[in-house]
């Protein structure tokens, strides 16, 4: 008669000889300083991220060598050791008797982007700053929610590594204001734009020194053109009196197309580029042309008719001509200051706009109408002449 095991109980092995199976709710008892040694052990086995070595195998190889030569006053030339120890391990990168193999884009994109995910130094004095004045950072993970909602957008992902980004360039920049604009794709790299405002003041130190330089430049040329006059004065009687139309000059920093000021990197984690002022020559030849983007922005612009510029020139332009073209809001969002309105009496245009505190609402049927007459633009529209505000040629200034 052959019995059946009761719970808890082992079975009798059908093999004689075997060992019998260990229950299911046996525990593996271990002695606490075993078990602190099997923890400490794992610790020193823990690999580096940036050489691949662990302490424990380091050690064992300092010990061995010291037990192997033996020499007088070890612990006052221990660190040497050690140090000769990890030398002899060490590997150029331009070694040509071992291949070393390339990183591929992944992993260099990586190790630029793990610094976005490190806190900074503790810096008192900069703390104190950052106390004394805020730059207001937009949500962009509670954007893109809304923008998935619609099936639009970028992956949650790739956003947080953009905030992460924004935010190292808050921290580097005396920033009033910043804005994620968008994302430009092109066909080497792709542009992340990120939409800034200076604090009053901070902007005039870095357009003064480009004012310097472009002065530096008209004179360079006016004396050129003087020693041109000098040297045809002979031939002074077969040239043509038609003069070219003068360039139209480019609206102030903090008006019209220069309102903003817009910084642009290809990943997140590299570096931030400030792009250069908008000129309205530039947007009159942006609006003729159509051309791919490369993602270097000292890349040429070859086209016809020919660009004024390189391709940094080029992204600056789009981003304007784009930014008056779609910036819209339901009407009554935003309202205009008691100033604004007086400068409009008199012949200026209106810039400054702040949201409407007694905005209410529009429901949702009147926003879909097709006749989108509750829709209006809240961004000054770019003439032809390539300025919000028209230049009169013939005036002298």
């Amino acid at each position: 008669m052959s019995e059946t095991p009761k719970n808890n109980e082992v079975a009798p092995s059908s093999k004689p000889g075997s060992k019998p199976p260990t229950p299911a709710n046996m525990e593996i008892n271990i002695n606490p300083r075993d078990q602190e040694y099997i923890n400490a052990k794992a610790y020193m086995l823990g690999c580096s991220t940036k050489t691949g070595y662990n302490l424990y195998d380091h050690l064992s190889r300092v010990l061995t060598k010291v037990l192997d030569e033996r020499p007088e006053n070890v612990v006052d030339i221990f660190e040497d050791i050690s140090k000769e120890t990890k030398l002899c391990k060490f590997t150029s990168n331009v070694d040509t008797v071992q291949d070393k193999i390339d990183q591929s884009t992944e992993v260099s994109l990586a190790q630029i982007q793990e610094k976005l995910f490190k806190k900074g130094g503790d810096d008192e004095e900069g703390a104190e700053a950052e106390e004394e004045v805020e730059t207001s950072l937009p949500n962009l993970m509670d954007l893109n929610f809304y923008f998935e909602q619609a099936g639009v957008g970028m992956n949650r992902e790739e956003m947080f590594r953009i905030w992460l980004a924004m935010k190292n360039l808050v921290d580097s920049y005396p920033l009033q204001f910043c804005r994620f604009w968008g994302k430009i794709i092109g066909t080497e790299q792709n542009y992340i734009v990120a939409e800034v405002e200076y604090r009053e003041g901070e902007e005039e130190e870095a357009e003064e020194e480009e004012g310097e330089g472009e002065g530096e430049e008209e004179t360079t040329e006016k004396e050129d053109a003087e020693e041109e006059e000098e040297g045809d004065e002979e031939e002074k009687d077969l040239k043509p009196d038609y003069k070219p139309p003068s360039d139209v000059p480019k609206e102030a920093a903090r008006t019209g197309a220069n309102k903003k000021t817009y910084f642009v990197c290809n990943d997140p984690g590299k570096p931030w580029i400030k792009l250069p002022p908008i000129k309205p020559k530039e947007i009159i030849s942006a609006r003729k042309i159509k051309k791919f983007l490369t993602g270097r922005l000292d890349a040429p612009v070859v086209s016809y008719p020919p660009f004024p510029g390189n391709e940094s020139n080029y992204v600056r332009a789009q981003i304007a001509r784009i930014s008056a073209g779609t910036h819209i809001s339901p009407l009554g969002f935003y309202q205009f200051d008691e100033e604004e309105e007086e400068e409009e009496e008199e012949g200026g245009g209106r810039e400054d706009f702040v949201e409407n505190v007694d905005f209410e609402g529009i429901p949702l049927r009147e926003l879909a109408d097709p006749g989108l007459n509750n829709w209006v633009h809240h961004v000054l529209h770019i003439l032809p002449q390539g300025r919000t505000k028209w230049w009169n040629p013939v005036e002298k200034n």
